[in-house]
């Protein structure tokens, strides 16, 4: 398997120009984001504004909502996020029906949902929409996979995952002790999660492939 049968992939499930969504799953730091990134980016370059990235981190509840919840120190488990609104997100873009669609995106730097962050045009025919919980067997979840042509798992070996996982945290604001702390704790019981899906892959990515995508520590 090669970075260009990926793409190529990724191009057929659009067929006859009915707009189709791609998921990509996969534990915090396994390369979700970068290999989104680098697919978008390819097939950006030969077909400008025929594909579009549509993270489903602009679904996390705001900090507001996950006090009020007594979920905060959870930040990223399964029920900190908006499923049915995910979910409503996928189905209004398959159903192709409005000229722009404004998704959400999530700024790291703040940890935070923003609305309105990501224009999906009406020619944009391929949605690349990555996320831990794609496969989650969860009732709350339950409405994601039927809205996803297909959803492939991106995946690598706990030590190198858990070292780029640590420094994204790093990077984004937290002391190294409190990074670790969070990596080791509510990001692995989450991983763990995570790993128990990988079976209801269409498609499992190698990690020698993921390893190879990007310069910058995937997210």
């Amino acid at each position: 398997m090669t970075f260009d049968d990926l793409v190529r992939r990724a191009r057929a499930l659009v067929v006859d120009g009915q707009r189709a969504v791609l998921g990509i799953a996969g534990p915090p730091a396994a390369g979700k984001t970068t290999l989104a990134g680098e697919l978008v980016t390819a097939i950006a370059r030969e077909r400008p504004g025929w594909v579009a990235h549509v993270p489903m981190d602009g679904f996390h509840l705001a900090d507001v909502e996950l006090s009020r919840l007594g979920r905060r120190d959870r930040k990223g488990a399964p029920d900190t996020f908006d499923p049915w609104g995910y979910a409503n997100l996928l189905r209004r873009l398959r159903e192709d029906a409005d000229d722009m669609i404004y998704a959400p995106g999530f700024e790291r730097v703040l940890e935070q949902p923003i609305a309105g962050a990501i224009p999906v045009p009406r020619e944009a025919r391929l949605i690349v929409s990555e996320g831990n919980y794609l496969l989650l067997d969860d009732p709350r979840w339950a409405g994601v996979r039927p809205l996803v042509a297909e959803v492939w798992y991106a995946g690598l070996d706990r030590e190198t995952r858990l070292e780029r996982l640590i420094a994204r945290h790093v990077r984004f604001g937290k002391e190294p002790g409190a990074a670790r702390a969070w990596a080791l704790g509510t990001d692995e019981r989450n991983a763990a999660l995570i790993e128990a899906t990988r079976d209801r892959a269409d498609l499992v990515i190698p990690a020698s492939l993921i390893r190879t995508l990007g310069e910058a520590p995937p997210t």
